[in-house]
């Protein structure tokens, strides 16, 4: 293979993982906001880096059959999920009284909102084992950039979250909200 259309290649992928890691970005902010300790970026980062891993593993392995199958209701389902957890932190930080939440500081709160960052991953797996893409280099490419975007998300957010005091858990749950809403158009 020529080194033009190897470094094409190599650039798709990069490209593909960004893309990617912008939800888990973007998604990382709003949990930021409702305030978030180190030691909680590092084992939320640290799961989304490994769905960021195995959900194109398991897209490759799947292959296009259970993609058109699977792909739309997988991402219906994370986009109501989104809708439900971003409305329920409005409603709490209108409210002005503790609800119980969502708690991303569980094991099931971190594998949720993993799941929900990750999920889109599964499809563009799917596309990739067709594209013959170096399986190891995309795969470890998708968690690497997956877990560094989350951290960046998740420390922003929480910087963020001291300037706007009690508003941010309400500024994070609308950024959920609208993430849920752009998953289901």
């Amino acid at each position: 293979m020529e080194w033009h259309v190897m470094a094409g290649h190599m650039l798709t992928i990069v490209i593909m993982a960004v893309a990617l890691g912008m939800d888990a970005f973007s998604l990382g902010v709003g949990i930021g906001l409702r305030g978030v300790r180190k030691l909680d970026v590092l084992k939320l980062s640290s799961m989304i880096a490994a769905f960021h891993v195995l959900m194109p593993l398991a897209g490759m392995f799947t292959g296009q059959y259970v993609s058109v199958l699977l792909g739309g209701v997988a991402t219906s389902a994370a986009g109501g999920l989104l809708l439900l957890l971003g409305g329920h932190m409005v409603y709490s930080a209108l409210r002005g009284e503790p609800v119980a939440s969502f708690n991303h500081r569980t094991f099931w709160g971190m594998l949720v909102f993993a799941l929900s960052v990750s999920v889109d991953a599964f499809s563009v797996g799917v596309s990739l084992g067709m594209f013959s893409a170096h399986m190891l280099f995309t795969v470890l490419l998708f968690g690497f950039i997956g877990g560094s975007m989350s951290v960046l998300g998740l420390m922003l957010g929480r910087r963020v979250s001291r300037s706007l005091g009690g508003y941010g858990e309400a500024f994070g749950g609308v950024i959920l909200f609208a993430f849920g809403l752009l998953f289901l158009i």
